[in-house]
């Protein structure tokens, strides 16, 4: 068996064991109930929406994946704005509110991070929430990757197993100083405009301008642009028939992905990674960037100049770089077998999964979404189906700002904003 044809089977059974199985889609939604339930009844919070966003959102979650939430603050049909005070006040409310009824353990209140945010985990298998105010911004960030999707199912599966090797090799951790699951689908997504052929454009051709500058206004309308302009930009890119197509396997992009970044002690202080321009860039050239100086820069496409891995330390980026190549010595060996790649790309977790039958889950082989087009709702793809069904239903400027609901139609669960 050829190393390539090795590494291809054993990603493939990392992405039947990590990918959602429709109970952990439904798990999730009723998760976004139950604190709906308890947000109702938090006087400083009447009128707020529960609005999913990240990896849940971005369909880049895995099994054990966590629950990224905002409680959008009622403002009529405008966006609406609170300072960090008010953020504060209003999570401790909601704080009181999770104990009072018992709403989940491990309750952890961080009031003094960059954006304040209320931890705990949901009775309902322990699955990890973080809850945070008005945090617009986070969902339409985590729209934009559902629809880069649209481009290339590589995109997907790149990322989840790039998660779970970060894992494996405890890098995937920003208050360990090493990175988070953003900055790690932004390496992914620049590793893809980098290649050759590229496999995804330079994101300023999927959305010109600083995104988070243009959430102003009617949310209705701000959302509608932006998405608008996305679809429109991305139909043309997949349309383009003079662009050269990559057909490189999984397995050749996930190595090619850990030789590129094998060295990255040795140039982070004067490269910066710019996945808005798709290109490396001088740090020292780049005024947006100066003068703050960073281990290592992922500038976040959609929020110029925000370092999305600002958390990452001068030790871990050492310990980092000793992943990528090891890992890529390994990959590119001859002495090499199942156990020890398995060993290599995944968590114990995962590993534990690998001995046991494979759950359900959503189709077969690889994972390939097909993302919604310009819509409000996040649909799983059941099990009958191979992809996602596309969600045609737009944002209504008399629906943005009211309460949500989860309705199932025929084996689906759609989230879908109340009219």
């Amino acid at each position: 068996m050829s190393t390539h044809s090795m590494l291809d089977i054993v990603l493939n059974d990392i992405l039947r064991v990590v990918t959602p199985s429709q109970e952990d889609w439904e798990i999730r939604f009723a998760i976004i109930n139950d604190l709906r339930s308890i947000v109702e009844s938090v006087e400083s919070l009447r009128g707020a929406t529960v609005e999913p966003f990240g990896s849940f959102v971005s369909s880049l979650f895995t099994r054990w994946g966590d629950l990224d939430i905002s409680i959008e603050l009622s403002n009529g049909l405008h966006i609406s704005s609170a300072g960090k005070k008010q953020k504060q006040t209003l999570l401790g409310d909601l704080l009181k509110a999770l104990r009072m009824t018992g709403g989940g353990s491990n309750l952890q209140f961080i009031s003094n991070a960059r954006v304040p945010i209320l931890k705990f985990k949901s009775n309902r298998q322990g699955i990890s929430c973080d809850i945070s105010i008005n945090n617009l911004p986070g969902q339409m960030k985590s729209k934009i990757l559902l629809w880069i999707n649209k481009i290339d199912g590589r995109f997907h599966d790149m990322v989840l197993l790039v998660k779970e090797w970060a894992k494996a090799h405890k890098i995937n951790n920003s208050k360990a100083g090493t990175f988070n699951s953003y900055s790690l689908s932004l390496l992914v997504i620049f590793h893809f405009q980098t290649c050759a052929p590229a496999i995804l454009p330079p994101l300023n051709d999927i959305y010109p301008g600083n995104m988070v500058d243009d959430l102003r206004g009617i949310r209705a309308d701000a959302e509608n642009l932006i998405a608008e302009t996305c679809d429109a930009n991305i139909n043309r890119f997949i349309s383009d028939k003079a662009r050269s197509i990559n057909r490189k396997s999984l397995p050749e992009l996930f190595v090619e992905f850990l030789r590129k970044f094998a060295q990255m002690d040795s140039w982070a202080s004067e490269l910066g990674i710019c996945p808005y321009n798709g290109q490396w860039e001088q740090i020292k050239n780049n005024m947006r960037w100066l003068p703050k100086t960073y281990s290592i820069f992922v500038e976040d496409p959609f929020e110029q100049p925000q370092n999305t891995a600002r958390s990452v330390s001068a030790g871990q980026l050492k310990k980092i770089t000793e992943a990528f190549l090891r890992t890529y010595s390994l990959l590119t060996s001859k002495n090499q077998n199942q156990n020890s790649l398995l060993t290599n790309l995944a968590p114990p977790h995962v590993l534990r999964c690998l001995t046991k039958p494979p759950v359900r889950y959503y189709g077969g082989g690889y994972f390939h979404p097909t993302p919604p087009q310009v819509q409000k709702a996040i649909r799983p793809r059941p099990a009958s189906h191979r992809h996602f069904q596309n969600a045609s239903q737009g944002t209504s400027s008399n629906s943005s700002s009211s309460k949500g609901q989860t309705q199932v139609h025929k084996g689906q669960q759609i989230w879908r904003p109340k009219s």
